[in-house]
């Protein structure tokens, strides 16, 4: 039985790798409401620096003695048991709560409390839900897997009994919470390492929607066979959305505009519900904002505001996010890391060259994230890079796992030349900046994948600048 988190108010909570999109925003929610809150993380960051300017204390490396005095430890997945200061605290007795149990704790008892889950999508459709019930006059409690601007982070607090979460399927994270509305955006292969296949994954999402109160909702991309298999099954109210003839919520009149972004109007069950135009590009955004209308209906929110909100939404940090025009090249980084988001930031990047004249050469940087999933996926990372004109793949991130030793980034090379495409390994980020600043030319656009530490590629490229005379070789 994990330690209840509301037993320590106003004592220290102590995060265990407090630089995490999730674990930071956590941090600064607690803080907010009166806990004594420290952390520690492997490396320095913007967002560990945002928290030492709220006036959290964080230790940079993992230390035994950085959890002494605590009350209570909050460790994410990915810190194992091993780790130092998990280890110690074990040691000590000291009570430990794991992120999705915290969140859990956090979201129960709330009046209406959204969980979005899915293997593609959910960052962006919780953050086109949180602006759109902010917009529409809600003020729900918040908490989203990456940062989104319009709440100045990931998380937010709020005073109604409304609560917004992203419900990550990983090691079953999602079975922790509490939600009286569940979005399904998808269900595809992903995290096989954990679940072993796709019948397992969609067992889970079965599960989750036992979750559900029999008064309560579940929402799901109806075109996705699976999804609306778990979605229709559900022991309480469901509605599908998405183009098929089948699916409650439709839009009907759907176009595009010369930069990708749908506008349509939205039809539920027959009846206009409203018309909408989306601000971030792609039927699949389009499909996202149809599940945002879907629970914003649902809620009874003004159809006229959450249209403009979703109108005005610009999308997360790391979705598509452009981080510098540097040798006249746009340098854009995604989250995306498995094939189909990467397809989707692949035509994002398209339509904006699409857009010059004349039209420039797509890069693709893929770093591709964690063994297993290369392994298991790795046909289908193949024929995920098609629009690009090169691809670099550099060397693949760890995370949780050891290098087993049958599978590297360099095998990708061959196979993916075999395509017809311009792939090239540059194993770290300097051999891809390198690489990047000897051949790209202005008009191009770039592209970087990965759940990874990937993004941090771009920081580089940004801080250093325009390639000056010199400085590379052609």
């Amino acid at each position: 039985m994990a330690a209840e988190i509301r037993d320590y108010k106003g004592k220290r909570v102590h995060f265990i790798g407090i630089g995490g999109s999730s674990m930071s925003g956590l941090a600064g929610l607690l803080r907010e409401e009166g806990y004594n809150v420290t952390g520690s993380d492997k490396t320095q960051s913007h967002k560990t620096d945002h928290l030492v300017e709220k006036g959290v204390p964080i230790s940079i490396g993992h230390d035994p003695a950085n959890i002494h005095g605590a009350d209570v430890i909050v460790y994410s997945a990915a810190i194992a048991a091993t780790n130092p200061e998990r280890a110690e605290a074990a040691r000590l007795g000291i009570p430990q709560i794991e992120r999705c149990d915290l969140i859990g704790q956090l979201m129960q008892g709330s009046d209406f409390a959204v969980a979005v889950s899915g293997t593609h999508g959910k960052t962006t459709t919780t953050s086109m839900l949180a602006q759109a019930f902010l917009s529409a006059g809600a003020d729900p409690s918040i908490h989203i897997g990456g940062e989104l601007d319009f709440i100045g982070g990931s998380t937010r607090r709020g005073t109604s009994g409304d609560f917004i979460v992203e419900a990550c399927e990983f090691n079953g994270s999602f079975l922790h919470f509490h939600p009286t509305v569940a979005i399904i955006t998808n269900i595809d292969e992903d995290h096989l390492d954990f679940f072993g296949d796709i019948e397992h994954i969609e067992a889970a999402f079965a599960n989750f929607t036992r979750l559900l109160p029999e008064d309560g909702w579940c929402v799901a991309w109806g075109d996705d066979e699976r999804a609306r298999r778990v979605c229709l099954n559900a022991k309480c109210s469901h509605m599908t959305y998405g183009l098929g003839p089948d699916n409650d919520l439709r839009p009907e009149n759907l176009h595009y505009d010369a930069r990708g972004r749908a506008g349509f109007d939205a039809m539920l069950n027959g009846e206009r519900i409203g018309h909408f135009h989306i601000g971030v590009a792609t039927e699949v955004n389009m499909l996202d904002a149809l599940a945002v209308i879907g629970v914003c209906h649902i809620k009874g929110l003004d159809m006229e505001k959450v249209a403009r909100a979703l109108e005005e939404f610009k999308g997360a940090h790391r979705r598509f996010e452009l981080t510098s025009v540097t040798d006249g090249v746009e340098c854009y980084t995604d989250y995306g890391h498995n094939p189909a988001e990467i397809k989707n930031a692949l035509r994002l990047a398209d339509l904006k060259l699409a857009e010059k004249q004349p039209r420039g050469e797509l890069w693709s940087v893929f770093q591709p994230h964690t063994y297993s999933r290369t392994k298991t996926l790795f046909d289908q990372f193949l024929e995920t890079f098609d629009l690009a004109d090169h691809v670099l793949v550099t060397d693949i991130m760890a995370a949780r796992e050891v290098d087993p030793g049958d599978i590297n980034s360099e095998m990708l090379i061959a196979p993916l030349r075999a395509r017809g495409l311009d792939a090239v390994l540059t194993p770290s980020f300097d051999d891809t900046e390198a690489y990047l600043r000897a051949h790209w030319k202005p008009g191009d656009v770039m592209v970087s994948h990965g759940c990874g530490d990937i993004d941090l590629l771009n920081e580089q490229i940004a801080a250093h600048g325009d390639t000056r005379p010199g400085d590379t070789e052609g």
